[in-house]
C-alpha cells in the first residue's frame, strides 16, 4: 500500500537512521508520527513508531544507580551502522566477527560461549561498519534486553551454520522468533511529495534483514544451500560465507554498505590534498550544508561556498549549501 508521504517525514526518517543518541533518536521518531499521513494504509507503520518511541521513553526514564546493573544490550552505535549477528549455537557469529573485526570474540567448539554481546569495527573499503556477536538464541529462549537492540538498529544479519543437520529448522525458528516479537522486514512503498530533493523508494521504519549461511566450504553445503533456498525462499539477501577462510565476506560486507544508504564525503583545506584516510558518512542524499552541520554546526552557519570533485561536476565547481553529494565526493568548504 502506498503511503504518501511529507518531505518533514522524509528529514525525520534520515535524522532517525543519523541519530547517534537515545534521545536523538526519541526526537526523531516523534517527529516521523506527527508527520505521518493519518489514514489506515499507515495503521501499521503508526504503530510500529508509537511502540519505538514508548520503549525509548521507558529507557530514558529508567533511574541509574550506583550499583545497579547496566543494560548489556544498549550498545552506542558506531561508523556507517550497526550490524547485528543472530543466530542459533555454534553458527558461526563469533568467527565471523573475529574474521572481519579486532574484537575480543570467544570462539569456543561448545555452544553458549558468547555470555554478552561483543562489538567490533569491520570495514567495507575505508568506511567503518559496527558489527556486534549476539549471545546465541533457541526457540525456546531469547536473552531478556536483546529484542530492544534488535528493534533499535540498522541491520540484522540472521546466521545460520549450512552444516547442521538442523538448518531448514534453524532459519525458520529465527523468523519465528523475530515475527512473534513483530519483527518483520516489509518495507512500505511510498509516494513522495514531487518537490522534495530528497527521494527514496522506500519506507524502512525497523531493521533490515540479510540471511548468512556460514561454512560453505565444508563439503556438501552448496547443495544444502540449493535446497534451503528451495524449501524456505525469502526476499532477503542471502550469502553463502565461510568464517574460517574469509569466501563471501567482502561481498556481504559490500551489500550491507549498499543496505546502510549511506556515502563517504572527504574534505579537503585549500591548497592541500584531500584526506581519504577517515571519510565523513553521512545519509545518501545529504548535502553540503549537513555536510557542513556535521563537522560543526556554527560552520554551516558561516559557509558561503564550496568547492567539489566528484561525480556529475567538473573539478572544483563552485557550489551552493543545497547541492546534494554522492559517495566519494571530496569537498572544500570555504566561509
Amino acid at each position: 500500500m502506498a503511503l504518501n508521504v511529507s518531505p518533514e517525514y522524509i528529514e525525520a526518517d534520515r535524522q532517525y537512521r543519523q541519530a547517534q543518541t537515545p534521545a536523538e533518536k526519541l526526537a526523531a521518531l516523534e517527529q516521523m508520527l506527527r508527520a505521518i499521513p493519518k489514514h489506515k494504509s499507515s495503521e501499521k507503520k503508526q504503530a510500529d513508531l508509537k511502540r519505538r518511541i514508548s520503549e525509548l521513553k521507558h529507557t530514558e526514564k529508567t533511574p541509574t544507580k550506583k550499583g545497579s546493573t547496566v543494560d548489556p544490550y544498549h550498545i552506542p552505535p558506531q561508523g556507517a551502522g550497526q550490524v547485528l549477528l543472530f543466530g542459533p549455537p555454534n553458527s558461526g557469529k563469533s568467527s565471523m566477527v573475529g574474521y572481519l573485526t579486532k574484537a575480543p570474540v570467544k570462539i569456543t567448539e561448545f555452544p553458549y560461549g558468547t555470555p554478552l554481546p561483543v562489538p567490533g569495527i569491520a570495514h567495507h573499503e575505508d568506511v567503518p561498519i559496527e558489527l556486534i556477536d549476539l549471545p546465541p538464541v533457541t526457540p525456546e529462549h531469547i536473552p531478556p534486553g536483546m529484542i530492544n537492540a534488535i528493534r533499535n538498529t540498522d541491520i540484522i544479519a540472521l546466521t545460520i551454520d549450512l552444516n547442521s543437520p538442523s538448518v531448514l529448522e534453524d532459519l525458520e525458528g529465527l523468523l519465528a522468533l523475530l515475527a512473534e516479537r513483530d519483527v518483520t522486514f516489509e518495507d512500505d512503498a511510498i509516494t513522495e511529495d514531487p518537490t522534495s530533493d530528497n527521494q527514496r523508494n522506500h519506507l524502512q521504519t525497523g531493521p533490515q534483514g540479510l540471511i548468512v549461511c556460514n561454512k560453505v566450504d565444508l563439503p556438501g553445503t552448496a547443495e544444502t544451500l540449493a535446497v534451503l533456498k528451495d524449501l524456505c525462499p525469502s526476499p532477503l539477501p542471502t550469502f553463502a560465507v565461510s568464517a574460517q577462510t574469509g569466501e563471501g565476506l567482502a561481498d556481504l560486507m559490500r551489500t550491507i554498505f549498499e543496505m546502510l544508504d549511506v556515502i563517504r564525503i572527504y574534505s579537503k583545506e585549500p591548497g592541500k590534498p584531500p584526506d581519504r584516510h577517515k571519510p565523513f558518512v553521512l545519509p545518501a542524499g545529504s548535502t553540503i550544508g549537513e555536510l557542513a552541520r556535521t563537522i560543526h554546526k556554527d560552520l554551516a552557519n558561516k559557509l558561503k561556498f564550496a568547492r567539489i570533485w566528484g561525480e556529475d561536476v567538473f573539478a572544483g565547481q563552485q557550489v551552493h549549501s543545497q547541492h546534494v553529494l554522492h559517495d566519494r565526493d571530496t569537498v572544500e568548504l570555504h566561509e
